[in-house]
């Protein structure tokens, strides 16, 4: 058994600053998350991350997962434009490849940017998933995609923040993560979403989506984010 804990920038996050190691075999940070505990094992971040706010020290043991690992990884699970383009599913997708884990974990990714009390445990910053992007029509869709690609995987995926959430996976504890059983899911509801998918044809090898968004249909995607939202709900209904 494997697990991986993913921390985002979601003000929670901080509550896992003190969980303890046992039971988690792999912490992957996404941008500044890393400062949350220095037993980070992982930190991704985008091409536009500023090199000034990588952390100054890094342990042998820890790597720093960039662009030109992350995108052909996210390419074999079908790229940006189906899978969407924020870095919380790109980290579940390299865990998966990486990590082949059993469980992997969500802590801090809720991005709901409730202004009122702070978008980002370290104070203002840019939400992804609020700008502009024909991938992130529907986050529930990819996190409902992601959840289901894993099932096949045999990976259970789960959110462990008790705050409002996009995320559509199941709510759990970090003292049971190793507990968490993957979704019994509907294979053919799945394979009929994937199968769109190829069918549309919307791969972009490079990563870089938005250079090419003029080619694709958003009402194209609103069907395609429909076939995983109605897979979930086939598949909790197992």
């Amino acid at each position: 058994m494997t697990t991986v804990l993913i921390l985002g920038s979601g003000p929670t996050v901080v509550d896992a600053r003190d969980w303890p190691r046992s039971g988690i075999d792999h912490i992957l940070a996404i941008n500044n998350a890393f400062a949350v505990r220095p037993d980070w094992d992982s930190l991704i971040h985008p091409e536009d991350f500023d090199p000034e706010r990588l952390p100054a020290h890094i342990h042998p043991t820890q790597r720093i997962v960039t662009a030109k690992d992350y995108v052909p990884t996210q390419n074999r699970f079908g790229g940006f434009v189906y899978g969407g383009g924020t870095m919380a599913f790109t980290a579940g997708y390299w865990a998966l490849a990486h990590h082949r884990p059993t469980v992997i974990g969500f802590m801090g990714c809720d991005m709901t940017y409730d202004q009122s009390s702070g978008t980002h445990f370290y104070g203002a910053g840019t939400a992804d998933p609020l700008r502009d992007d024909i991938t992130l029509q529907s986050l529930e869709a990819k996190s409902a995609r992601l959840q289901l690609i894993a099932a096949r995987q045999g990976c259970a995926v789960v959110n462990l923040s008790d705050q409002p959430s996009r995320l559509t996976f199941p709510r759990d504890r970090v003292a049971r993560l190793r507990t968490a059983r993957p979704l019994r899911f509907d294979s053919m509801a799945a394979s009929n979403a994937l199968a769109r998918e190829s069918e549309l044809g919307y791969m972009v090898p490079s990563g870089r989506y938005w250079e090419e968004s003029d080619r694709f249909d958003a009402a194209a995607l609103r069907e395609i984010d429909a076939l995983w939202l109605a897979a979930a709900q086939a598949s909790g209904d197992t």
